[in-house]
């Protein structure tokens, strides 16, 4: 038998000799597993952009198909449905960053120098002041109760008898209250509504809302007023749009405590209509709201000023989700011609405004109506017929408001102040208000951060890591977003592209969600021996970057890293990500963010599907795949280790810093705030993931951080503050300090390739 035996092994090493390949010495006896050829030509990267951005066309079209049951209406009773909005107008108020106290006050203040008279204006039957008053407090404890945002306007106040109605009158961003009373030139008779509603016997008031103009900032993005106040504000979970609503609801606030038993309405055009169907969807003190100049389909809202992008707003509220919430009150939606805007980038975001098509605005309220049913009696649209002299949309505002009817003329407006003096430097003082009010809550954002993740528990690792799961869920699904969708089979295909005497590049290219791709280029060292499983270490390229500048031609910033580790002994794949040809990439976010949803939001599912497949490759050893990125790859490296816990290891290379500072701060000239990287912006991380936060879910595995004294992406100040939060987690709250690392180098905006190699020979158990 054991005869039998050895013949048999005998025969079956002759069978092996004869039919294995000849392996020659040095060379890779293997490439990619289980993939088709790659027949793909062209710009892969284009490719990807190109289904990138048809995904998210298509997920706007899903979303708005799907938003009407989102909004949860319970139509029993008018109880019932009031009950049934009341979540509702929660979630709209924290999408609009109208979350901070207002002041109260007592009445606004007349601004008037000593030894003239109060009024700027007067008319038969009422006078015209110039005013002012608090809206937002200082938010920082020490500063409780002191006035940080100062709102200005004209008050125009009915003159003997009492008043009929309280009205706030919004402008749009190119109008001026002055416009709308009558007072500057600029606006036809029947567009001077505030003064039409004055004439009618209402007291009104028109806040000063911030303009589009444009200025250089630093000498380097041209900036409107409003993109520049939104950027900061956004990052700190607040909005330029939230600031000026704030300031409606604050007078709204003053009308009812001062005169509770007049009716208050909202006016507004253009920008001030979309403020105004904001407030009356917040405020059921609001009885009427009439919104001109902007109710209309919401999905192409991508397209318009970027202060107008909201996270998460289209998802799950379009015109007619908002007008619901208005119900059973009054909305007059009055389908006048709004304003034209075309913004060139420049440094900022390019936009394109127009004013709603009339029939289209009509079918979205009667969307609106069809949702509401038997309580959408309060829902109107205005024919042309009734907006065609002074008389029109204004009659029937009144009639909803007050059972008045409107003036059919107006009478002359007396002069009685230069009222160039009153209002000078008013945009001035707005925006820096404005300004100096988000640079105070970004201030206070590591207080608030510090109470966010309060809830982690330090007293094992193992403890430490449960705890982090609930926070990695809110990092996944609310600031990142997530699609909820299945990652497709891989559908792999690959090429071998390059050789070297060292190694070979293979293309590769796998599906993720239909339209979406992963692509990248695998480098496989040529002394992989068969069987054997090697680490692997994703080298993540920068802004506008491609594949091959990390192993070919020896660019400036990467110095052919991933090259460089393959020999090494490393197996390096180089990902294609999504931030490349300017505008193109940027337009998925402003795509995105209406979604509730980011970049990332595809990034880190292409590369989930990306350390999937290398996990079924044969040579590839699956618990040590790493990544290690510089500059925009470096911000990779903090958001998606984070959530693909597949990564053993994560180094953010020329991009760590005081995260939330570097985008908000206007004190700092190495912020965002000047720049043309208008996409760069997520909502409310001041309230939630700064880096060290984020590398607080990447926490326990190894986090290195590699830093250049010169690199202007920040300073070492700032890069060592954020970063003694993240060692002090390690080393001091988890005893695993021997897990994390800084390099500091005399260098720029660059990898470096020193400590950081040694780290990675180190914690993927590699020879060095």
């Amino acid at each position: 038998m054991s005869a039998l035996v050895s013949r048999s092994r005998l025969m079956a090493l002759l069978v092996l000799l004869l039919f294995s390949p000849a392996r020659v010495p040095g060379q890779t006896p293997v490439g990619p597993s289980g993939t088709e050829p790659l027949t793909l030509e062209g710009d892969l990267a284009s490719r990807m952009v190109e289904g990138l951005d048809r995904f998210l066309l298509g997920q706007i079209e899903a979303d708005s198909r799907t938003r009407s049951s989102r909004l949860a209406l319970d139509l029993t009773t008018a109880e019932s449905l009031q009950q049934s909005l009341a979540p509702q107008r929660q979630k709209l108020a924290k999408m609009l960053g109208v979350t901070d106290p207002r002041l109260p006050f007592a009445a606004p203040e007349i601004m008037a120098p000593v030894g003239e008279q109060p009024q700027v204006a007067a008319a038969r039957t009422y006078s015209v002041f110039a005013v002012r008053w608090p809206v937002l407090g200082d938010p920082s404890p020490q500063g409780q109760g002191l006035p940080s945002i100062v709102a200005e306007g004209l008050l125009l106040e009915p003159a003997a008898a009492a008043a009929k109605a309280a009205v706030v009158v919004i402008p749009d961003a190119g109008q001026t209250p002055e416009q709308l009373a009558g007072l500057q030139p600029g606006l036809e008779p029947a567009q001077q509504t505030a003064r039409l509603l004055a004439e009618a016997g209402c007291r009104v008031v028109v806040p000063a809302v911030v303009s589009r103009q444009r200025e250089k900032r630093l000498n380097r993005a041209d900036l409107t007023q409003r993109e520049y106040l939104h950027r900061a504000a956004f990052e700190l979970g607040r909005t330029l749009v939230g600031y000026e609503v704030q300031t409606v609801l604050s007078l709204v606030d003053w009308y009812s405590r001062s005169k509770p038993e007049l009716p208050i309405g909202v006016y507004g055009s253009g920008e001030g209509g979309m403020e105004a169907l904001f407030a009356a969807a917040l405020d059921t003190r609001i009885q009427v709201c009439g919104v001109s100049g902007f109710f209309g389909p919401r999905e192409k809202s991508w397209q318009e000023p970027i202060e107008r992008n909201f996270f998460g707003l289209l998802r799950d509220f379009g015109a007619a989700e908002l007008a619901a919430l208005t119900a059973p009150r009054a909305l007059l939606v009055i389908p006048e011609s709004g304003p034209v805007v075309v913004l060139e980038g420049n440094g900022g975001a390019p936009a394109e405004l127009r004013f709603p098509d009339a029939a289209e605005a009509e079918a979205e309220l009667q969307r609106a109506k069809t949702l509401l049913g038997s309580h959408a009696t309060g829902l109107h649209f205005l024919p042309p017929a009734n907006r065609s002299e002074v008389s029109g949309w204004t009659g029937a505002f009144l009639q909803q408001l007050a059972g008045v009817s409107a003036v059919t003329t107006v009478s002359p407006l007396r002069a009685e102040a230069a009222l160039a003096t009153r209002t000078e430097g008013r945009e001035r003082r707005l925006i820096q208000q404005i300004d100096r009010h988000t640079q105070l809550l970004l201030r206070e954002s590591p207080f608030v951060r510090d109470a966010f993740m309060s809830r982690l528990d330090y007293s094992s690792v193992e403890a430490y890591q449960k705890s982090t799961e609930s926070y990695r869920e809110i990092f996944r699904k609310e600031v990142i977003g997530e699609f909820d969708l299945p990652l497709l089979p891989f559908n792999a295909k690959s090429r071998k592209s390059w050789e070297t005497d060292l190694w070979t590049g293979h293309e590769v290219v796998l599906d993720v969600f239909p339209d979406v791709m992963a692509y990248g280029v695998l480098l496989l060292p040529k002394d992989l021996k068969p069987g054997e499983r090697r680490p692997v270490v994703v080298c993540q390229h920068g802004l506008e970057g491609r594949p091959t500048d990390v192993f070919l031609n020896d660019n400036p910033a990467y110095h052919d890293f991933a090259a460089k580790l393959c020999e090494r002994g490393f197996i390096t794949f180089a990902p294609q990500n999504p931030y490349i040809f300017t505008d193109r990439f940027r337009t998925l976010q402003r795509k995105a963010q209406p979604l509730g949803k980011t970049l990332f939001s595809m990034i880190v599912p292409q590369h989930q599907q990306i350390v999937n497949w290398l996990k079924t490759q044969p040579f590839v050893d699956d618990s040590r795949i790493a990544f290690y990125g510089l500059s925009y790859g470096g911000k990779s490296a903090m958001r998606i280790p984070a959530l693909v816990t597949d990564y053993c290891l994560s180094i953010c290379s020329a991009d760590f810093n005081e995260w939330v500072l570097k985008n908000a701060s206007t004190r700092h000239n190495f912020t965002y705030m000047w720049t043309g990287e208008y996409e760069i912006f997520e909502w409310d991380l001041g309230s939630t993931f700064n880096y060290a936060e984020m590398a607080a879910l990447i926490c326990p595995r190894p986090f290195m951080v590699e830093r250049g004294h010169f690199d202007g992406v920040g300073t070492d100040d700032w890069v060592g503050y954020e970063y003694g939060k993240v060692q002090h987690l390690y080393a001091a709250k988890l005893k695993i300090g021997d897990q994390t690392e800084i390099e500091w180098f005399v260098g720029p905006h660059t990898i470096n390739g020193v400590g950081t190699y040694q780290f990675l020979h180190r914690h993927l158990n590699w020879r060095q």
